[in-house]
C-alpha cells in the first residue's frame, strides 16, 4: 500500500490516536500502549476497539511493536506523516512573535559585536542551547557575496582555471572543463565582456542570468559574445557541486547533548556519527540541498539517504541576507525529536540570523 493511500485511508480517529502515540513516545521514550493512549487521548473508546486501531496503523507502516513491548512506537513514515499533517507548532515563527524565546535568541544574535564567523558560531550554539540537540550552521556562501572581478587562465586539455574576486576582497578559484580549446586572447575578451556585464551581481544572479540569455536568439551576438556565454555557462552553472567542492563550510555546537540519548546510544553507533560530522560530506550533502530548497527541510531517519544517519532527525532553514539565500541552518537529532518545538525554532532562528547579517552590511 503506498503512503498516499495509507494517508487517504487515516480516519479522523486514527490519526488522533496517531499524533497522541507520537507526542507520548517524545515525551516520554516508552512504547505506548493502549490503556495509555486510552487515558491520552480523551476518547470514549474500548481498549479492543484502539487495539485494532493500532493494528491497522501498524500494517500501514505507521508504527511498529519492538519485540520487548506491547506498546508500539512512531516509524519513520508515522514520524512524517505526523510532521506534515498532524503537528501543531508550539512556537510562533515570525521575527516579531513576541514569544521570550524569540527575544533571548534576537538578543543574543544582536549583541554579537564580532563578524560574520562569531555571529555564525553563536547562533549553532544558540541552536544547541535550546533544543538540547547538535546546532549546525553554514558560513555564509561566496555567491550572496557581489562579484567584483573574474578573469581566466587557459590550462591543459581543455581546461581554465577561474579567478572570482568577490566584494574585492575574497578570492575564489576553480577549474572548468569547456568543450573545446580557447586561446588566451579568447579568454581575455570573454573575461572583459563578463566583467562588463557580471560586476555587482551574485552568483545566484548571473545563474539565473546565463540561463535567460542562453535561451534567447543569438543573431545578433557576435563571436566574443557567444564565447562569453559559453564560458560563463560553464562558470556559473558549475557552481552547483555539492559540498565542500562548492565552498560549504559549517561550524557545529552540542554534539555531546547526543551522547545522552538512548536512540543514539552505544560506543559504536556514537563513534560512527562523529566522525560523519568530522568528515563532513553526508552532512554537507543534505546542507546543499536545503540550500536549494524553499523554507524548513526535515529529513527523518532513512530519507537522509545515509546510514549513518538513519536513527537521526535532521531540520534546516536557509538563512537570507539582502543579496538572496546566504547559508543554511538547522538542528541534528535522534528520530524522537520534540518536533512541535524544534522546528518553529530552527525557522525563526534562521529569520533572526539573516536580519542581523544584514544589519552588519
Amino acid at each position: 500500500m503506498s503512503y498516499e493511500s495509507n494517508e487517504e485511508s487515516l480516519s479522523d480517529r486514527a490519526q488522533h490516536l496517531l499524533r497522541v502515540l507520537v507526542q507520548s513516545y517524545i515525551r516520554e521514550g516508552q512504547p505506548v500502549g493502549s490503556r495509555t493512549l486510552s487515558r491520552d487521548a480523551g476518547l470514549q473508546l474500548s481498549a479492543a476497539t484502539i487495539r485494532n486501531v493500532m493494528s491497522d496503523l501498524e500494517q500501514m507502516g505507521f508504527v511498529t511493536s519492538p519485540h520487548t513491548s506491547a506498546g508500539r512506537v512512531p516509524t519513520d513514515r508515522g514520524y512524517r506523516f505526523f510532521v506534515d499533517a498532524l503537528m501543531r507548532a508550539r512556537l510562533p515563527a515570525g521575527e516579531s512573535s513576541g514569544d521570550p524565546e524569540v527575544e533571548e535568541l534576537r538578543r543574543q544574535l544582536e549583541s554579537t559585536a564580532e563578524g560574520p564567523k562569531t555571529l555564525i558560531a553563536t547562533a549553532s550554539q544558540l541552536l544547541s542551547n535550546v533544543t538540547h540537540l547538535a546546532g549546525v550552521v553554514t558560513l555564509p556562501l561566496a555567491k550572496a557575496a557581489q562579484l567584483t572581478q573574474i578573469e581566466f587562465l587557459a590550462l591543459s586539455e581543455n581546461r581554465v582555471l577561474v579567478v572570482m574576486v568577490f566584494d574585492n576582497r575574497e578570492v575564489q578559484n576553480s577549474i572548468i572543463q569547456l568543450e573545446r580549446r580557447y586561446s588566451p586572447d579568447e579568454l581575455r575578451r570573454a573575461a572583459g565582456l563578463l566583467n562588463e556585464f557580471c560586476i555587482g551581481r551574485t552568483l545566484a544572479q548571473l545563474h539565473e542570468e546565463v540561463l535567460r540569455q542562453l535561451k534567447e536568439t543569438r543573431q545578433n551576438m557576435n563571436q566574443a559574445m557567444l564565447d562569453a556565454i559559453a564560458v560563463a555557462q560553464r562558470v556559473f552553472t558549475g557552481q552547483e557541486e555539492p559540498g565542500a567542492e562548492a565552498g560549504i563550510q559549517y561550524v557545529i555546537a552540542g554534539e555531546t547533548n547526543l551522547m545522552g540519548l538512548a536512540e543514539l546510544g552505544g560506543v559504536d553507533k556514537l563513534k560512527r556519527l562523529f566522525e560523519a560530522f568530522n568528515e563532513q560530506r553526508d552532512i554537507l550533502n543534505l546542507l546543499d540541498h536545503s540550500l536549494r530548497a524553499d523554507g524548513v527541510q526535515i529529513f527523518i531517519g532513512h530519507e537522509s539517504g545515509f546510514q549513518i544517519l538513519d536513527d537521526c532527525s535532521i531540520v534546516t532553514a536557509p538563512y537570507s541576507t539582502g543579496e538572496g539565500v546566504a547559508g543554511v541552518l538547522g538542528v541534528i537529532g535522534p528520530t524522537r525529536m520534540a518536533y512541535e518545538r524544534v522546528i518553529p525554532i530552527v525557522d525563526v532562528t534562521a529569520k533572526l540570523l539573516g536580519a542581523a547579517l544584514n544589519s552588519r552590511r
